[in-house]
């Protein structure tokens, strides 16, 4: 049974403001529109105007001009004739002819639509505003012939609802054949009409009786109302119109699921519900279209089914959570029940979910530490956009070491300031990358289960990720058992996945198969992610200007840097220009609406014709086929400017087919309707997203526009392209390498890890402290608190435990002999430490800055000794020895790549050092121990090439060239190096064939 929370009481009135509650598009009771004497009017002048052009236009042309056509084939010497009035008048009688044609074909298109009410009504080529004025003339003509449905379909339903038998409710009918002659609708203002007088007629004996107030225990009935052109009843409005509060729906759900309706169905799911539907109200149900229970003898069919219904009571027994599965689709986005696996029982000592950490440190710290909130409560994506920056820090790293184009940047980047260090920060805490590694390997384990036994994926509508870890993937319709270990859920919509079994899954080779999932929000702890290429139809959102601009930039930045998708398109309109840096290969920005349409245009006749090309009936089923990760890339579009009406209605047309073809269209509204959509959200002002008719009421994830800039700054610092800003960027701290300078405390970090000058501590706590004192050692400018205690406890830590440790970090470190203590906080309140704690990495930065920019520059001697003394300390990759399952913040940094390149630097440096002189044995045994820490960087062994055929020695530098070979794999050897090994030694590739 879904779940929510509710803000307001269940005893709210009908006195609620309008602030208080969420925008609802049709807050009065639906009444069937009556056709007047001017639909009449405007019936009569279309059928004029239609005989005129379809049946006039072509009578006249036949009686005054005749066929234009010549009767048989021209000859040549027809193109040499002189053109005269009767010719032109001929040619612009065929141009006529054609436009009277397409006008007819229009006119046909909309009829066959408007009467079969299937889809949406075909484009005839070319028509334009031809087929806009054939669409207005056939809706005024047939306009008198039905309740007024629009000839547009009905794109408001969430999906397609299978139902058992024949037995189609009239929503649902009337949701996927939207025609203007349904039968059901018929039928359903009939017994609407019928319920009408028994309200009026309920009305009136109470006022006869003294009072129209109702007794709080009297047991009053509503019956659904039948659709009005776009509109349909649904039961947040009943709640709202007659409760006073549209989040009472709920109330009115437990009092009448499972109950057997007059139809022989029954109610299971909130959004499921059909006109002539009976639903029991609470006792302080107001409104005139309600009745109390009325005698069954004599009355109409209408009473005797109000009757009987309410003798039903007690709710039928049984498997309402299976029923709602059977009976059709998931036409909402529900809360799971939150269940512990099978297999797993909760024990008192488990550690916190990293999402529960943080919800529960946010309130608690917020005021002290002052990071962004947003960032830390957006694990999913603070851990996206973490990765994206550490891949573009590399990425810039390495094109300063092997491009040197303009200038060497040095090997640190830059060091963020202000707000930008604040999101850095929130980032740091925020982030749970082992959650996006097990959705990634879930989903795409799912995918690679399901192919293996030959199955489609199923839409997916969303997924919810559980407070305890555990996954719950919400389907559009039943899809039968999923593969193990996945199991279902709380009924046949939901299939689930504990977090113990997804910690089992390996990488595999599968295309991500729900690229488009992104995080909208929180709802009682559990994490709603939104599938937007799977929306059948538009997604609007409402609200403030504001406050849709922070759910915009949140969805784009996620969708552009998440770790559960391949490759994507999003398209930003309206916004997000600034927003591009954060992964230009995947978004782009459009100018304007007029741009959008075209392009989306283009791109669905595309996708439509390669799907039927290639055989496949959605995108889903071509994600799972062979060698198709590329080929079925999701197109998201994020339209931030509320388009008119007619842009809204091309949209609505557009996106009609666009969940089948992998494109989704998030839409933004200041009236909150917007024509054509599919699912309605409303952003408010505390924070909250509300879709009433999806029964979500949302804590919503936001990137604000001051947060969204300082997001942004880091990625712009970050770029590899970006000219190197005045000198290269000294080491971030700079130690004394004279016998002066000697420190008190000495960590060995580069190999093996070993702490010169402290006592080790005693007990189970030694193993933290020194990770914490190894992590305050990489980071000289300073360390916020909060990031320290994520990074030692991933899963969560509470303020005492985190304060205890740095008391005793504090201890440990002890003071200077100056009384000042080695660990201290700076102005911003991040942890430091004394220059007398310095960390071989340190002199290692040191001795090459002074070698390379200091005193080695002006005395070769110097820098020779430098040089050497710095290769000296290298005696293996970073902490080396680290035991398994710690240090994983290592991850986040970009230290594995800068110690590499530094020594490949030094051993660069030495080695030129060398061979000027022409020592060249000394110039390879430099080389070789830079290798031995960087056996990856390729300039090493460009000199050691060079270096080893200064020695003359040719069996020597085959040698090298047959390891280099080996080394290649089937890769072959890079083309610089080709070229290298062409000059050093001609007859190499000569080798390469006889081993062959």
């Amino acid at each position: 049974m879904p779940r929510r929370r509710s803000s307001s009481s269940s005893s709210s009135t009908g006195n609620t403001t309008a602030s208080s509650t969420p925008r609802n598009r049709t807050p009065q009771p639906v009444r069937i529109r009556r056709r007047t004497f001017g639909d009449f009017v405007k019936a009569f002048f279309a059928f004029v105007a239609l005989a005129v052009l379809v049946v006039g236009v072509p009578g006249a042309l036949a009686m005054t001009v005749g066929w234009p056509l010549p009767s048989g084939m021209p000859k040549l010497e027809w193109l040499q004739n002189e053109i005269t009035v009767g010719t032109f008048l001929h040619i612009l009688t065929v141009i006529v002819w054609l436009a009277w044609a397409q006008f007819t074909a229009c006119v046909l298109v909309e009829i066959k639509a408007a009467v079969s009410g299937v889809g949406v009504p075909g484009r005839v080529p070319g028509a334009g505003p031809s087929q806009i004025l054939a669409r207005q003339l056939v809706a005024a003509l047939l306009l008198v012939g039905a309740t007024a449905a629009s000839l547009t379909p009905g794109l408001s339903q969430i999906g397609q609802h299978s139902l058992d038998g024949n037995q189609r409710g009239t929503v649902a009918a009337a949701q996927q054949t939207p025609g203007l002659f349904a039968q059901q609708q018929e039928q359903a203002a009939s017994t609407a009409a019928a319920l009408a007088e028994q309200a009026s007629q309920a009305a009136a004996h109470a006022d006869a009786q003294g009072g129209s107030t109702a007794k709080s225990d009297d047991t009053k009935y509503y019956r659904i109302q039948p659709p009005e052109g776009r509109h349909h009843d649904s039961l947040w409005e009943i709640a709202e119109r007659h409760l006073g509060d549209g989040r009472r729906y709920k109330e009115i759900f437990e009092l009448n699921k499972d109950r057997v309706q007059p139809d022989g169905s029954k109610l299971s799911e909130a959004s499921l519900i059909r006109p002539g539907w009976i639903m029991e109200m609470p006792g302080d149900a107001r409104g005139g279209d309600l009745v109390e229970m009325p005698e069954a003898a004599g009355g109409s069919a209408a009473q005797q089914q109000i009757h009987d219904y309410g003798k039903s009571g007690d709710h039928a027994q049984g498997d309402h959570a299976q029923g709602g599965g059977q009976q059709g689709g998931a036409s909402q986005v529900s809360l799971p029940e939150q269940r512990p696996a099978p297999d797993r029982q909760p024990s008192p000592d488990r550690q916190p979910s990293h999402e529960q950490h943080q919800q529960a440190a946010s309130s608690s710290e917020a005021s002290s530490f002052g990071l962004p909130q947003a960032l830390i409560g957006a694990p999913l994506l603070a851990a996206g956009l973490l990765g994206a920056l550490g891949r573009r820090r590399r990425q810039a790293l390495w094109q300063s070491a092997f491009g040197a184009v303009g200038g060497r940047r040095g090997m640190e980047p830059p060091t963020p300031t202000g707000d930008a260090a604040d999101a850095q920060d929130a980032l740091l805490v925020g982030a749970d990358p082992e959650g996006v590694r097990l959705l990634d390997r879930s989903l795409r384990g799912l995918a690679a289960s399901l192919g293996s036994e030959s199955r489609p994926l199923p839409t997916a509508y969303a997924a919810w990720l559980s407070g305890n870890g555990d996954l719950h993937l919400q389907l559009a319709q039943p899809s039968g058992n999923p593969p193990a270990p996945w199991q279902l859920g709380q009924d046949q919509t939901f299939w689930m996945l504990a977090r113990t079994d997804a910690e089992r899954y390996e990488d595999v080779d599968a295309a991500a198969p729900y690229p488009g999932l992104v995080s909208l929000g929180t709802m009682d702890d559990s994490r709603l992610l939104l599938n937007l290429e799977s929306v059948p139809g538009l997604v609007s959102l409402s609200g403030s200007e504001a406050d849709r601009a922070a759910v915009f930039a949140s969805v784009a930045a996620e969708l552009a840097t998440n770790g559960w998708s391949d490759r994507m398109t999003i398209t930003l309109v309206g916004f997000g220009e600034d927003l591009t840096p954060l992964a230009p290969n995947r978004l782009r920005h459009l100018d304007t609406i007029d741009d959008l349409i075209e392009t989306m245009d283009a791109e669905t006749r595309q996708r439509r014709g390669a799907l039927g090309a290639a055989g496949h009936d959605s995108v889903l089923t071509g994600r799972t086929g062979p060698a198709q990760h590329t080929r079925w890339a999701p197109h998201l579009v994020l339209l931030a400017a509320e388009p008119s009406a007619d842009d809204a209605m091309k949209l609505a047309e557009l996106a009609a087919d666009a969940s089948r073809l992998g494109i989704g269209y998030l839409v933004g509204t200041e009236s909150g309707d917007l024509p054509g959509a599919a699912w309605e959200m409303e952003i408010t002002g505390q924070g909250k997203l509300l879709a009433p008719l999806l029964g979500l009421e949302l804590d919503a994830q936001l990137l604000p526009v001051p947060l969204q800039r300082a997001v942004v700054e880091l990625f712009v610092e970050s770029d590899p392209e970006r000219e190197p800003q005045g000198p290269a960027t000294a080491p971030p701290f700079l130690v004394d390498i004279s016998e002066q300078g000697r420190p008190a405390v000495y960590a060995r970090l580069v190999g093996p890890y070993e702490i010169i000058g402290l006592d080790t501590p005693d007990g189970d706590r030694s193993a933290l402290l020194h990770e914490a004192l190894a992590l305050l050692l990489l980071h000289r400018e300073g360390v916020h608190p909060r990031v320290l205690s994520s990074a030692l406890w991933p899963r969560g830590v509470t303020d005492d435990v985190r304060e205890a440790l740095l008391d005793r970090l504090r201890a440990w470190l002890g003071t200077d002999p100056d009384g000042s203590p080695r660990l201290k906080a700076d102005s911003t309140g991040r942890l430091t430490l004394a220059k007398s704690v310095v960390s071989d990495l340190d002199v290692l930065r040191s001795l090459y800055h002074e070698a390379t920019q200091g005193r080695g520059v002006d005395s070769r001697v110097v820098r020779g000794r430098l040089l050497t003394d710095a290769l000296v300390l290298v005696r293996g990759p970073l902490l080396a020895d680290r035991p398994e399952g710690r240090y994983r913040w290592l991850t986040h940094e970009i230290i594995d790549a800068q110690l590499p390149l530094l020594v490949a630097d030094i051993g660069l440096a030495l080695s030129e050092f060398h061979l000027v002189k022409d020592r060249a044995e000394k110039a390879i045994e430099a080389l070789n121990a830079a290798l031995n820490s960087a056996p990856g960087d390729e300039r090493l062994w460009h000199e050691l090439l060079r270096a080893t055929g200064a020695t003359g020695d040719t069996a020597r530098l085959q040698a090298l060239a047959a390891d280099l070979i080996s080394r290649s794999g089937a890769r072959g050897l890079p083309p610089r190096t080709e070229a290298l090994l062409d000059e050093l030694l001609p007859t190499w590739r000569d080798g390469v064939a006889a081993v062959g």
